[in-house]
């Protein structure tokens, strides 16, 4: 009888270990939202726009998809790392699974007057769970990713705004983004990831003036200050919320060395070329004019860092992404947010 009661409370005991606490009951996080742009993108970009085209999606899946690669982007590295199938993009969400998330990302999207917005990617999450198509379950087992890699400050550039005023607007793409990443988190996400901005002076965009020989300091110059006030403000979001519910990535830091690994284990001299650059500074990947090619694709991608003026390659990605797992926590699991 004595051994009996000894066993009826060791099973009641194992029963609590297992089932008694959602860190044990499910250790980690099981569905991921996505927010942003071309770096998180898998495909809602309307087709007929450059990543449907060839040569994109060269390396995988082997043909265009709607990615900004030749073949993975970001949030799907980051969809390993969980260990999740990648979230399916808004415009499949009728005819894909969504049980693992969803992706409302778009290309050229920033914060404020770009081809779309974040807050209109929010508008279409909301949408989604006044559709019933996520419980509040499904939110507390989920993460938020949000990136924001520079489209603001291009489309700031082009329609003729001033480097002595680009101070100020920095500070507003900052506040509008903190008030994005309040807003994610207020429709129930309890925890949000957010990217800093990248050296975007190392992008060929801005290294072509230099033959792709060096990144340009000016610029990156300006991405610090960003990644600056994103620091303070995801501090600020912590402090309110009265718990660590925002973290940020450590993308240019990440980039950096990635950048270095990567030269350093293919041996490629020109590490900041673009493997699919237009012929000239006026043309892009994938531009054909009059039945002609007007761009070239590099032998093998997988030796570049970069795909395009601005998108690495998904070798590049998976040198980022190497980086950060590496040298950080994962963020993507429970135990992450248990540890400050």
């Amino acid at each position: 009888m004595g051994n009996q009661l000894h066993l009826t409370y060791f099973f009641l005991l194992l029963s609590f270990i297992i089932t008694g606490s959602g860190a044990y009951a499910h250790p980690d996080f099981t569905k991921l939202f996505v927010f942003g742009d071309s770096y998180v993108d898998t495909g809602n970009l309307e087709e007929g726009s450059q990543p449907w085209k060839e040569p994109y999606g060269i390396t995988y899946p082997g043909k265009p998809a709607g990615h900004c690669s030749d073949g993975r982007v970001f949030s799907e590295f980051i969809a390993a790392w969980m260990g999740i199938e990648p979230p399916t993009p808004y415009r499949f969400r009728r005819w894909r699974p969504i049980e693992q998330g969803m992706n409302f990302a778009y290309g050229g999207s920033g914060v404020f007057y770009t081809s779309t917005n974040m807050s209109a990617q929010i508008d279409l999450f909301e949408q989604v769970l006044e559709e019933k198509l996520y419980t509040q379950d499904d939110l507390n087992d989920s993460i938020a990713l949000v990136a924001n890699s520079g489209n603001d400050y291009y489309a700031y550039i082009e329609k003729g705004g001033s480097l002595l005023d680009i101070g100020d607007f920095i500070i507003s793409v900052v506040n509008q983004l903190r008030s994005n990443l309040q807003r994610i988190h207020n429709r129930g996400v309890k925890k949000i990831v957010v990217m800093e901005l990248q050296p975007v002076g190392c992008l060929p965009a801005f290294t072509i003036p230099d033959s792709y020989e060096k990144c340009n300091d000016t610029v990156n110059v300006l991405t610090t200050i960003h990644n600056l006030l994103l620091t303070l403000a995801v501090e600020e979001l912590n402090l309110e919320s009265g718990e660590s519910a925002f973290v940020r990535l450590h993308m240019y830091d990440a980039f950096m060395s990635a950048i270095k690994k990567h030269e350093d284990e293919t041996g490629t001299s020109d590490i900041l070329r673009p493997c699919c650059p237009g012929i000239t500074s006026n043309y892009s990947c994938g531009e054909v004019e009059n039945g002609v090619k007007k761009y070239s694709v590099c032998t093998d991608p997988t030796s570049a860092f970069f795909w395009d003026w601005v998108h690495p390659t998904q070798a590049g990605w998976q040198a980022v992404y190497s980086v950060l797992r590496s040298s950080t926590a994962n963020p993507f699991q429970r135990e992450f947010w248990g540890s400050f």
